[in-house]
């Protein structure tokens, strides 16, 4: 059975988001890590260019005789280094090749810059060659240099990243061996997958924030079936890292990677933990307020319609069960008779759904004349603005299921409840009505919570437009 009632205490906030604000975990010592190799970056161009000016053939150009250009090569060369990826950790950033093309492309785009702005007062081509050979030559010595003295640190036990690692029995050795192979990680603790099971979960995460942990190593086939833990990582500001097996697929949210020569996936946690979903929030309520406003008259005139159509109120208040569970009032513009709630047990045989779980029947003859328009439109829907700026469900999310449909579940169907409800979703997008099969809409759901972006819903908002306009599978 559902819980009818959960105390205001023990209440959680929406997956998505974090409790209390977090910084994603070992940020510092990335920051310094890239802090250091923009500085070694800076010198090495600096000497570079200085010693190519000095040695090159002279040639009177403001190039030469001001900081001008040394100030633009360092812009362009830093900013071409972040954008390959030479500030990352792993092995992307210790490929020599690759820092050696991103060296010679920031060269002829400086090269190019100089020629279409002041072209017969450039600088010498020995100097120039000069500054490209000894660019490559200091940056990559350099590089060498400090990833000599990080390892030499880390053989030392300093300047690890504290891990831990999920993985059953059978995979565990392997799984270390890889880890210790990257000699960047100190694995304070391992466990097996029953950790991340519900009923373990929050003394599993409390150790991990307990014992400093910035990335979690987890292995395919211990999370392959609770993806959507992936929010509780992220929104504990904590990097997860998939230890995978051949021909595995992954969540689209996860970044490919590598340990050592081993590939995995990686789901790197925010900055900010939970922010993205606040931002959301944010979005919902001032979005609603000014919604409601503008379409005022359009409340008012349906509102209208309704009493003349059929006798009884214009709002329609229906028990809903929302974010954990918890009973919420979902407010609708009345579409049925006013004993409808009454008929339904009368009409069960007719239930079109086909495992029952939900209710739903083509010509319900409860539906009033003015109720088919509105439902046809969508327009029964425009009340539930005020539950989103209640605070009681947001624009995009699994729809909120009456305690009938509810109490049908299964164990698996619940984590629709650990989100905010939403007026549309991707059930909505991808058929509404026309979906029959309850564990279809389910999918849906979980595809939608494990790949949640704001991007994700503004396509969904966008989407739902479209629907309502065409009238698809809205009945």
């Amino acid at each position: 059975m559902v819980p009818k009632y959960i105390p205001v205490e023990s209440l959680k906030t929406d997956l998505r988001s974090a409790q209390g604000t977090k910084i994603q975990k070992g940020l510092a010592i990335r920051l310094i890590r890239v802090l250091t190799l923009v500085l070694l970056d800076a010198i090495s161009l600096s000497l570079a260019w200085s010693l190519a000016v000095y040695y090159g053939t002279p040639l009177p150009s403001p190039w030469t005789q001001n900081l001008s250009f040394l100030l633009l090569t360092l812009i362009t060369a830093i900013g071409i280094f972040a954008t390959t990826g030479q500030y990352k950790a792993g092995v992307r950033r210790r490929n020599y090749f690759d820092l050696i093309k991103a060296i010679f492309l920031s060269e002829l785009l400086l090269l190019l810059i100089a020629f279409l702005y002041e072209p017969n007062r450039y600088v010498s081509r020995s100097t120039f060659l000069l500054f490209c050979f000894l660019s490559i030559t200091f940056i990559c010595t350099a590089r060498l240099i400090f990833d000599i003295t990080t390892k030499l640190v880390r053989k030392k036990g300093l300047a690890r990243h504290p891990v831990f690692l999920i993985a059953d029995a059978e995979e565990r050795e392997a799984n270390i061996s890889i880890i210790e192979k990257e000699n960047a990680y100190s694995i304070l603790a391992v466990t097996d997958a029953s950790c991340l099971d519900k009923c373990n979960r929050e003394k599993t995460f409390a150790s991990l924030q307990r014992m400093g942990i910035v990335e979690v190593f987890v292995s395919w086939d211990a999370i392959k079936n609770r993806l959507y833990v992936c929010w509780h990582f992220q929104t504990a500001g904590i990097t997860i890292r998939i230890l995978p097996k051949q021909k595995d697929a992954f969540p689209r949210n996860s970044i490919f990677s590598a340990i050592g020569e081993v590939p995995s996936h990686m789901i790197p946690a925010p900055i900010v933990a939970g922010s993205d979903f606040w931002v959301k929030r944010c979005f919902d309520f001032y979005f609603s307020v000014i919604l409601v406003l503008i379409i005022s008259p359009v409340y008012l005139l349906i509102a209208l319609l309704i009493k003349l159509d059929s006798p009884g109120p214009v709002f329609f208040k229906q028990n809903r069960i929302g974010l954990h569970c918890q009973n919420f009032k979902m407010w609708k513009f009345r579409t049925m008779i006013t004993n409808a709630d009454k008929m339904q047990a009368a009409l069960e045989a007719k239930n079109q759904n086909k495992d029952g779980v939900l209710f739903k029947m083509k010509d319900d003859p409860r539906i009033t004349k003015i109720g088919k328009f509105l439902r046809r439109y969508s327009l029964d829907e425009l009340p539930q603005l005020f539950n989103v700026v209640l605070g009681e469900m947001s624009l995009v999310g699994p729809r909120p299921l009456p305690m009938r449909d509810v109490e049908k579940f299964q164990t698996k169907h619940f984590i629709r409840q650990e989100v905010l409800p939403g007026m549309t979703g991707l059930w909505q997008v991808s058929g509404r009505s026309n979906i029959e099969d309850f564990e279809d809409v389910i999918k849906l759901d979980l595809d939608y919570i494990q790949n949640w972006s704001l991007w994700v819903d503004l396509q969904i908002l966008l989407k739902t437009v479209q629907a309502v306009f065409q009238k698809s599978g809205a009945y």
